[in-house]
This record gives C-alpha cells, sequence and structure tokens, in this order.
C-alpha cells in the first residue's frame, strides 16, 4: 500500500533546537506537524527548509530528521571532526528555521537499507507524530538518498500497524508522504504540489542554510545556495506564486475523481 495514501530498534536521539512559534500563534496548538527526513545533514533543510519556515511562521510544529551528518563530505577533515562540525551546524540550522532536530545513529555512505533502519525511523514517527512527511525522490545519484526514500515509505507504513511494536504506540495520522527536489535526485522527477512562500519564508531559509559550511562554497564548489534559490524562482513563475517550493508524490495518488465538469 502506498504511503503517501495513507491517513499513516534503538533508543531515540534527544530533540534540541526547539524555536517557540510566533507570537501570534502560541495561543492555539499547531494544527499539523510537519517531519522532514533527510539522508545527511542540510539535505532536508536545502529541500524543504522554506516550506518549513513558512509552515512554523504559521503556527505548525516542524522537525528534521538526519539519518547521518553527512561526515565523509570534508577532505581536510576527519569525519570524526567534521562530524561533530555539521552536529553543530544542524542544531544552529534548525534554530533559525524554528524546528526541532534529531540525529539518527548511521554512518554517511553507510546508511543500511534494512529492516531495522526501517523500525528506527517508524519509532521516530511514532515518537514526532507528523501529520506530513516530507524526505527524499526514489532515484538519486547517492544511494544514501534513494535508501532514505525506501526506507521512509515503509517506515511511515510500519508506524500505523499496531501490531508492530517499538517502543512509541502506533500513529495513523500521516496525512501526505511528499518527496522534495534535490539536484542529486532528478530522475523521474515531476513538480505536482507546488507551496507558495513569502519573501521573509525565503530570507529566513537562506540565512538559516547558510550557517553550514559546505552551503557558502568553502568545501564543495556546487553553488547549493544559487542553485536552491533559483529554483525557488522557477517554480513560483511556474506557480504564478513569485516564489514556490515543488515536491512529487506517489504515481498511485495521481488521481481526481470528480462527479461532473468542474
Amino acid at each position: 500500500m502506498s504511503a503517501s495514501g495513507l491517513a499513516w530498534p534503538a533508543a531515540l536521539a534527544v530533540i534540541v533546537a526547539v524555536a517557540p512559534a510566533p507570537a501570534d500563534a502560541q495561543a492555539a496548538s499547531p494544527t499539523r506537524t510537519i517531519l522532514a527526513i533527510g539522508a545527511h545533514a542540510g539535505d532536508a533543510e536545502l529541500t524543504t527548509g522554506l516550506l518549513l519556515a513558512k509552515q512554523h511562521r504559521l503556527g505548525d510544529r516542524t522537525v528534521i530528521l538526519h539519518l547521518t551528518l553527512g561526515e565523509g563530505g570534508n577532505p581536510r577533515l576527519t569525519p570524526e571532526a567534521y562530524g561533530e562540525q555539521k552536529r553543530r551546524e544542524a542544531q544552529a540550522v534548525a534554530s533559525a528555521l524554528g524546528a526541532e532536530v534529531l540525529f539518527a545513529p548511521y554512518k554517511d555512505g553507510q546508511l543500511p537499507d534494512d529492516d531495522a533502519a526501517r523500525r528506527y525511523v517508524a519509532d521516530v514517527i511514532r515518537q514526532v507524530r507528523p501529520t506530513h512527511v516530507l524526505t527524499h525522490w526514489g532515484e538519486s545519484i547517492h544511494k544514501d538518498h534513494s535508501a532514505t526514500h525506501r526506507i521512509v515509505v515503509d517506515a511511515v507504513l510500519l508506524a500505523s500497524l499496531p501490531g508492530v511494536v517499538t517502543e512509541h504506540p502506533a500513529w495513523r495520522g500521516v496525512r501526505a508522504v511528499w518527496y522534495a527536489e534535490n539536484w542529486e535526485d532528478p530522475d523521474g522527477f515531476k513538480p505536482f504540489v507546488y507551496v507558495g512562500v513569502a519573501p521573509e519564508d525565503s530570507t529566513r531559509w537562506r540565512e538559516a542554510v547558510a550557517k553550514y559550511e559546505f552551503v557558502g562554497g568553502k568545501i564543495s564548489s556546487f553553488a547549493y545556495l544559487d542553485y536552491y534559490s533559483a529554483l525557488m524562482t522557477i517554480r513560483g513563475a511556474e506557480s504564478r506564486r513569485g516564489r514556490a517550493v515543488s515536491f512529487d508524490i506517489d504515481q498511485i495518488g495521481k488521481k481526481r475523481i470528480i462527479d461532473s465538469l468542474p
């Protein structure tokens, strides 16, 4: 069964970097909880951070789960040293976006595509109780990205099944699973859902992700900030929203049923 169609072992890391909701949203409880799951620290924020910034501004709860730190990406530092740096950066970025952040125990390039990883993520879903889950598209040039996609899709289902026993009770409240647009996950991705964002959301997002050293061009030659800023403008033009972020969904969800012509 497709995860996007559902109303859907290991100790969990402590949630940190909790930012207070805006003053005008504190009177009411959040109506949504958005869980963004990325393969490496930086993936979720670059691809979904615009939406996270917007939804936090609207009063929703936002949570980021990093399955690995992406600690192997700096040729000048050991994985241990760079991992600690990226953990600090991830906490700073989450705080700037108004999100909570969780860290899984897996290693960069070694994300296990197995049942244990699925049960781990399922228990995170049960702990966080999201209404919306955001993660990688399934086709990628990076094996951690494609593994994350498969893990998350299965984990949403496992989290909903009372017969699957983990530390937390079953959670069937996931309304949608959306797949983010990532330059490393291009094959077959087609924008299906467009979400318009305000200028203050894009400003907050740019200031937040710039806290990652690799985003500033000091580690990688890829112009991350330029690329995703341009993509925001392109998707904004396509959707007539000025600025927007786009997502794809499972093929089975791409149907519209009507009783008469609209």
